[in-house]
Order: structure tokens, then sequence, then C-alpha cells
């Protein structure tokens, strides 16, 4: 999962990246309030981890603005140096799913990111069959099928196709679906990407008399619209 998190203090922000790197996530680190709400604007992530004490906005502010920009279903986990009451309430009550009073243990953080992860989407944890209308994914064989037909796409193709479908509606950029398919693939060229999309879109047939379209977004990425929604 992508995993934004914002912090002022830039050591203390790519420790947190790097233990969540290391249990699989793909993690962006900010500085400033600015930076963070200015990227969410421009690119998709799953959850966000912020230090509630930030120099530039409240943390009830930046929370606010950015549940504006994420997904519905993204959790958010508040960091903060004080154990008083009043603090833990206020960032529960501004929308914030969990908390953790600094300084940081790793194991419990990714204990709590997996925690919130499993809840917020609970499809993608164990999950061997997934519908979206006339398409249904096997995740455990990595089978697809439409209209119960059996369609020949290979393993990229199948996940790529999954990733659309999860975000029915949202622009999803180069950067993302690169993080999301081709993971540790570094050098993945801008052809090969569209190739995949092209047939994608072929093989699932996303045609308007199918009810969906994939469309591409402008310098951005593409999006899987679904007619009529």
């Amino acid at each position: 999962m992508r995993i934004a998190v914002l912090d002022n203090d830039r050591s203390q922000a790519e420790l947190i990246c790097q233990v969540l790197t290391s249990a699989g996530h793909v993690c962006h680190s900010f500085q400033t309030a600015k930076d963070v709400l200015a990227q969410l604007r421009k690119d998709s992530y799953d959850m966000l981890i912020l230090d509630w004490q930030v120099v530039d906005l409240s943390g009830a502010e930046v929370l606010r603005r950015a549940r504006e920009k994420l997904p519905d279903s993204a959790p958010v986990l508040f960091l903060t140096t004080s154990s008083g009451e009043d603090d833990i309430v206020a960032g529960l009550a501004a929308g914030a799913d969990d908390y953790m009073i600094k300084p940081l243990r790793r194991s419990e953080m990714v204990a709590r990111v997996q925690a919130l992860l499993r809840r917020s989407y609970p499809a993608q944890n164990g999950a061997e069959q997934l519908q979206f209308g006339q398409y249904v994914f096997e995740t455990r064989p990595g089978r697809l099928l439409m209209d119960g037909i059996v369609l020949d796409v290979t393993h990229k193709e199948f996940y790529l196709a999954l990733l659309f479908f999860r975000n029915i509606g949202r622009p999803l950029s180069r950067a993302y679906i690169h993080e999301a398919v081709w993971i540790r693939e570094t050098a993945v060229p801008s052809r090969t990407m569209d190739t995949h999309v092209s047939r994608v879109r072929n093989k699932l047939q996303l045609k308007p008399e199918n009810g969906y379209r994939l469309v591409p977004v402008y310098s951005y990425g593409y999006r899987l619209e679904k007619l009529g929604a």
C-alpha cells in the first residue's frame, strides 16, 4: 500500500518510511503540511500518518484538508508527544483512526498500520474472489472471468485490471500504477505500461457498451470509469 508520512523531523519521517518499506509498503515522507497536501492533490495514497504538532498548520486542519483528497476508506494514524487525554481526544474527534505516542516503537507501528489497513481494505486481505459486475477476480490462483468465461491474461495484466477496478472513478498516476503492479522493477518504459493498459482494455472489453471506459488522464495516468455510476 502507498503511505504518506508527515513529520517536521526529517530523520523521524525517514525512519518511519524505512520501517514501513521493510514491511512491504511504499512510503513517501514530507516535512510540511503544505508539501503533503500538494502531493495529495496530485497523487493517490492509501493511508496517511501525520505528526499532530506540525508547524505550518494545526493537526486538525491538516486532517480535514487531507480527508478531502484521500479515498474514503483511507485510514489516518496520528503521532503525538503527549500522552495527555486532550490531544488524543482531539485527534480522534477530528477523524483520525488511531494514534501513537512518541517515541515510537517499530514493531508496534507496523502492527498498528497493518491492523488499520486490514480494517480499511478487507477485500485485499486473503480474499479469494472479488466481483465487479460481470467481472470476477479469483486472487489466489490469479484467474479472471468475464460473464463466467476465463480470460487469458498475464500475471501483470490481472493485477493491473484489479487495481483499476478497486479504484473505479479515481485517476491513478503512472507512479502509483508502477509501484502497485511493477513493484521493485525500477526501469519500466512508459510504452510498456501503455501496452499493458491497452491489453487490459481489449481483453476485458472495457468499452461503453459493456458499461466501462478505461481512459488516459493527460500528463498523469489512467482512470477506469463506470458509465452511468
